[in-house]
């Protein structure tokens, strides 16, 4: 079965962490010590309390918020599911960021009795930055608004007004009940007017395009494989994970950024040889000729080379307590390359809230912006736009090993 990547977002108490639960309970992905844990820590309006399930940390229980990103994993006949549960306050927008960052759709839920607000805004904002190919907008809490059809279409058109000006590629609605259960995994008898699936047939169907499907071959080397043992005495492997597309044996080879060319002689795995690799499979490719390969080099198919270069144009969004000032250096980690660079400028940074795009002499905690990026060596890369999984990087502070920042190549 394949894998449905998925986080959910929302403001402060719209019930992200209920909908979760409610997704595990109903559909029997709850062990009976999970259960009999949260119906002894208490009930919400004769209920069990469904948000216990992923609200681990004792300061997320005390003030009924989510603070840190809670993985949760299910399954169903149809597809196995990862789901991120992310926070809502704009306190803990890195968190935000770094549980979207592998994820194919996003959930953002609505307060029925608020409609769009500043935070709806703020995610759905960096849920179009990071390139999260579906939204599904879950209008919550239908219940206190008397299942109204006319308040469900009033928040949609709303919604659609505004995310005309984000580049969100598709984009679902849904009214639901998280603490009750309509529509989340049965239809609600509540809603007669609802005639689509439910929330968990919809991410059971729901086809997946990722960016490991795109064209264009790409495999960064991971790590060196050399036994030297009188069996493979000769044997050279370069292993790690292909990024995208495929390879096959043949195909003539690139490696960047060197420039150097030769063709795949063998791809290997443990199970044995294949004539066919695809993406996200982790093989070892073995060339024809014995070129200088390292750790951090890109193999790609000739005459399909990514950019190479010294120069980056980035968003970022800083995560660091210490202000980012143009001039800092930093260790860029993009793909398995490690490579030494500064930030040369701050072109702006971008109220989340509203879009604007503001001059700003630095970015402070949470903070997102476009910067200029100068590298000590070539690095090869795509847009993030294009293929997500060599266009991301991070920049990490050598003195503490601290990742201060989550970028997106431009």
């Amino acid at each position: 079965m394949d894998i449905l990547r998925f986080i959910t977002a929302g403001s402060v108490d719209d019930g992200k962490s209920t909908l979760i639960g409610r997704l595990l309970y109903d559909s029997k992905s709850i062990f009976q010590d999970q259960l009999e844990a949260i119906e002894k820590a208490g009930q919400v309006n004769g209920q069990i309390n469904l948000a216990l399930l992923t609200d681990g940390l004792k300061a997320e229980r005390e003030q009924g918020i989510t603070i840190d990103v809670a993985y949760k994993y299910f399954s169903t006949p149809k597809r196995k599911f990862i789901i991120a549960d992310a926070p809502g306050h704009v306190q803990y927008t890195r968190n935000m960021v770094t549980g979207a960052s592998n994820s194919d759709l996003a959930i953002i839920l609505i307060d029925a009795r608020k409609g769009v607000i500043e935070q709806t805004y703020r995610h759905s904002y960096i849920v179009s930055l990071l390139r999260i190919p579906y939204v599904v907008v879950c209008v919550n809490k239908m219940d206190l608004v008397d299942f109204s059809e006319e308040v469900f279409l009033n928040i949609k058109k709303q919604y659609l007004e505004f995310a005309k000006d984000l580049d969100l590629k598709s984009i679902h609605f849904l009214p639901i009940s998280a603490l009750n259960g309509d529509n989340v995994v049965d239809l609600s008898t509540s809603m007669p007017w609802w005639k689509e699936k439910s929330l968990l047939g919809f991410l059971e169907d729901i086809e997946l395009h990722t960016e490991e499907e795109s064209p264009a071959p790409r495999f960064p080397v991971q790590n060196i494989i050399r036994p030297q043992t009188t069996e493979y005495h000769d044997y050279r492997g370069y292993a790690g994970q292909i990024r995208s597309g495929h390879f096959t044996v043949g195909d003539s080879i690139t490696v960047l950024p060197s420039g150097l060319k030769s063709k795949i002689k063998a791809i290997d795995t443990y199970a044995g040889s294949l004539k066919t690799a695809y993406a996200p499979m982790s093989v070892a490719i073995r060339l024809e000729d014995e070129i200088d390969v390292s750790r951090g080099d890109m193999l790609v198919v000739t005459g399909q080379e990514p950019t190479t270069s010294q120069d980056l144009e980035a968003h970022i969004c800083w995560m660091d307590q210490k202000v980012m000032t143009p001039g800092s250096k930093y260790l860029l980690r993009q793909t398995t390359n490690s490579v030494k660079a500064s930030i040369r400028s701050l072109e702006y940074r971008v109220e989340t809230s509203t879009h604007e795009k503001t001059e700003q002499a630095n970015l402070g905690l949470n903070e997102i912006g476009k910067v200029t990026i100068r590298t000590a060596k070539p690095v090869a890369y795509d847009p993030y736009s294009k293929i997500r999984g060599t266009g991301s990087f991070i920049l990490v502070d050598e003195g503490t090993n601290q990742t201060v920042a989550a970028g997106m190549l431009l």
